[in-house]
């Protein structure tokens, strides 16, 4: 594979997050179901995976893009998310980024997350449990900013 882009090769942004996510992930493939597609059932991908179709089941996968045109119906979850279609269903993400296109009804449990201006969520959020064993908690600090 080379990384020198030709002259007449138009920019796509979406591909070159694509491979940035793979690249950062340590992992080279992705997987990608386009919008002809409709999938009924779960899927479990160890791969990182773009989804532009319909999906009608949950989803386990290391890394998540949805398209605009997406749909999922069903439970997402994933090491790190960019949601920008409609997802009718529960989301448990590390790291989660809701685009301003994306339209979600379900809870959705995170790390961290960044949601844009104009994106829906019908929903509770909620921070995901750590394990209480795996770090011993210390009294909470008080800060005041001046």
């Amino acid at each position: 594979m080379f990384s020198k882009k030709s002259a007449d090769q138009p920019y796509s942004p979406g591909a070159e997050r694509d491979r940035t996510m793979a690249s950062r992930n340590g992992s080279s493939t992705f997987s990608v179901l386009g919008s002809d597609l409709t999938i009924t059932g779960d899927i479990a991908a160890s791969a990182d995976l773009h989804i532009d179709g319909t999906v009608e089941g949950d989803i386990a996968c290391a890394s998540l893009v949805q398209g605009e045109t997406s749909t999922i119906k069903g439970g997402v979850t994933a090491e790190t998310a960019r949601l920008s279609g409609r997802v009718t269903g529960s989301i448990t993400a590390r790291e989660l980024v809701i685009l301003k296109t994306a339209r979600i009804e379900g809870d959705v449990h995170y790390d961290a997350l960044t949601i844009e201006q104009g994106a829906q969520v019908e929903g509770r959020f909620a921070r995901r449990e750590e394990k209480q064993a795996a770090r011993p908690q210390s009294p909470p600090e008080l800060s005041v900013a001046s």
